[in-house]
């Protein structure tokens, strides 16, 4: 687990969802449950404490990224997996399309034409746009401590509109006359409000994210699992049960449902009394409800970006979305895909259409990553757990979570719910999870592998290579027969740097004298070695310049070690790559005093091309013989 990131972050990752979703979830719960939206955030949060203790559990099992999609790895396959991935990830492109509009609309109670056409569309589009460059450009450490700070002032907020509204908001009568069970509302609008309410739950997924950086003991997470249901209480419970008395049910029709659905909190805090009160609270919503819901935004892509490394390490999607900056290690791709379906879906204004296709994946996800705990206390009984959810009943020979259970039967009820009362949700989400299959299918085929096994690829696999230039490169020649082989590789690299570039690109071929300790470095050399020097570097020019537009220089230095004096050479030139020939290791052993390799140390190349390899400054391109072949193998260490 945890690499730097502790309980107080994790909760606010988690929370922060919560007290942005609120800003736009409660007008379209309340437009379907009415008098009994109170009721229906309290069964919501129930679901959303037993779905904190799933991933808890699954995620200290394999802390690792990917949230509903890595639990079902481990418990079924990789297709299984996938599924649950491209599910969040329509969730994730949902919610961020949903924060990004409905941030206009609050703004407008500052300035009322910033949320009509084509200004709150202007508003949407620098939201995701934003998101997208600081998500490209890369995070910090210091952006958890915003969030949690930001959390923490909304929460105050929240507080402050219940508190204020009980005070002076307070008719419980007034609510329960509006209510007709069964009539106003009936039996499925409350079934469907409350699947609409885990829009707030997406949290879950975005700290279940972060499980491969996070360290936290087993208390921690215990007190995770209480802030969890704590929280939502304030916030959801709260909130709700003081818009229900502050705008009544009338003739079966709520304002927050109508008039205020796209902003239901400045509906709330309108029919506050005096008038200056409920001002000043409009103008404060304004200014932190554009604020949280940016960061949720943003919040939002951050989760979706590292989801998305997790799909593109395991093979799941092309690399292609996968590919990391060559800088900053960002997933630039999918980040500005991401950004371009969010603002794409942010134009259509309707934030009950997308939050009932959000209702299809969530639910999806959360029946997968539910299953998935169960499965893994028979598949992985004996795992260890730094925290297991409590209320656990033996059956064959394993435990069954109580509480897991209901939380898998009742989302998967929800998704069939969503499927038969929600017909936008039924075709996008449809559609969506069908696209995905196929790619799936698409793209583990072409490459060869079956639909249900693990394979994964390293962070180097997805990361932009800069540009390589050539303009200047070291040669290291020996004159051995290699050289012209060594000289002619520099010969084609600079070739080709030459025909992109301005003028021409240069070759250093250097000759190294090595000097025995036993004498001083300035001693006298031998006749016949400078001569074997100057046939050295005289061929190579000789090589090198039969590349169009390649100029050779040649030099020749003294030095005790060869490998020393190729780094030294090419940090003093400045020269943009070393060609060098991969000589074979020692085979004598007894380290480095008695000149050969230590017993311990298993070495491909010998000590001149490791030590290159090693402190060389710039880019190296090694050439080597196959063994037992003719030929010239190359290969390029960055």
């Amino acid at each position: 687990m945890a690499r730097g990131l502790g309980a107080p972050r994790l909760v606010a990752v988690g929370l922060s969802a919560v007290g942005a979703s609120i800003y736009f979830i409660l007008g379209v719960v309340s437009k379907h449950a009415l008098g009994l939206t109170p009721v229906v955030f309290l069964l919501a949060t129930v679901f959303f404490v037993i779905t904190t203790m799933t991933y808890l559990e699954g995620n200290s099992i394999h802390p690792e990224r990917g949230g509903a999609s890595t639990l079902a790895r481990y418990a079924f396959d990789e297709l299984w997996s996938f599924v649950a991935g491209w599910a969040v990830l329509l969730d994730y492109l949902i919610v961020m399309a949903i924060g990004a509009f409905v941030i206009s609309q609050y703004l407008a109670a500052l300035w009322g034409p910033i949320g009509d056409f084509p200004l709150n569309d202007v508003v949407a589009t620098a939201a995701i746009g934003a998101a997208v460059y600081w998500n490209i450009r890369g995070q910090t450490p210091m952006r958890y401590r915003r969030v949690i700070q930001l959390g923490l002032v909304n929460l105050v907020l929240m507080a402050v509109i219940v508190v204020v509204g009980l005070a002076t908001e307070l008719h419980p009568g007034r609510v329960l006359d509006s209510i007709d069970l069964g009539t106003a509302p009936d039996w499925s609008d409350v079934w469907f409000a409350a699947v609409l309410a885990t829009v707030a739950f997406l949290g879950i997924e975005a700290a279940s994210g972060l499980a491969a950086e996070v360290q936290i003991p087993r208390q921690g997470l215990r007190r995770v699992a209480v802030i969890a249901g704590a929280a939502p209480v304030i916030i959801l419970v709260g909130i709700s049960a003081v818009a229900v008395m502050a705008g009544p049910v009338v003739g079966g029709k709520t304002a927050l449902g109508s008039t205020y659905v796209d902003a239901p909190l400045l509906g709330v805090v309108s029919a506050f009394d005096p008038r200056w009160l409920a001002d000043g609270l409009r103008y404060t919503l304004a200014v932190m409800g554009a604020m949280v819901l940016l960061q949720a935004v943003n919040g939002t892509m951050l989760g979706l970006a590292r989801l998305n490394y997790s799909l593109a390490t395991n093979r799941q999607i092309p690399s292609l979305l996968g590919r990391l900056d060559s800088r900053r290690s960002t997933p630039y791709v999918a980040v500005s895909v991401a950004g371009a379906i969010a603002i794409g879906l942010s134009y259509s204004a309707n934030v009950l259409f997308l939050a009932g296709i959000f209702a299809f994946g969530a639910m999806l996800a959360f029946t997968i990553a539910h299953a998935s705990v169960i499965v893994m206390r028979y598949r992985e009984r004996d795992a260890p757990r730094a925290y297991r959810v409590p209320f656990s009943v033996p059956f064959r020979g394993g435990s069954v979570p109580i509480p897991t259970l209901i939380g898998a039967v009742g989302s998967f009820a929800a998704w069939i719910s969503v499927l038969i009362l929600h017909e936008g949700a039924r075709a996008v989400g449809g559609l969506w999870m069908l696209g995905g299959l196929v790619l799936y299918l698409v793209y583990r085929l072409g490459q060869g592998k079956p639909l249900r096994k693990r394979f994964t690829i390293p962070e180097a696999a997805l990361q932009e290579a800069e540009e390589a230039e050539y303009g200047s490169i070291l040669v290291p020649v020996f004159g051995s027969p290699l050289d012209d082989d060594i000289v002619g590789t520099a010969g084609r690299l600079a070739a080709e740097d030459s025909e992109d570039g301005e003028g021409g690109a240069v070759i250093e071929a250097l000759y190294v004298v090595e000097v025995p300790m036993s004498l001083p470095l300035d001693a006298r050399v031998p006749d016949e070695q400078i001569a074997a020097a100057k046939r050295a570097v005289a061929r190579a020019k000789e090589v090198g310049e039969e590349y169009e537009g390649v100029v050779v220089a040649t030099a020749m230095v003294r030095a005790r070690a060869a490998g020393e004096a190729i780094v030294a050479e090419a940090r003093r030139r400045g020269v943009e790559a070393i060609v060098l020939a991969a000589e074979a290791p020692t085979r004598m052993r007894g380290g480095k005093l008695l000149g050969g390799r230590g017993g311990p140390r298993d070495r491909s190349v010998g000590e001149t091309t490791r030590y290159v390899l090693e402190k060389a400054p710039c880019r190296v391109v090694l050439t080597a013989p196959p063994a037992g072949e003719e030929g010239v193998r190359e290969g390029v260490a960055p």
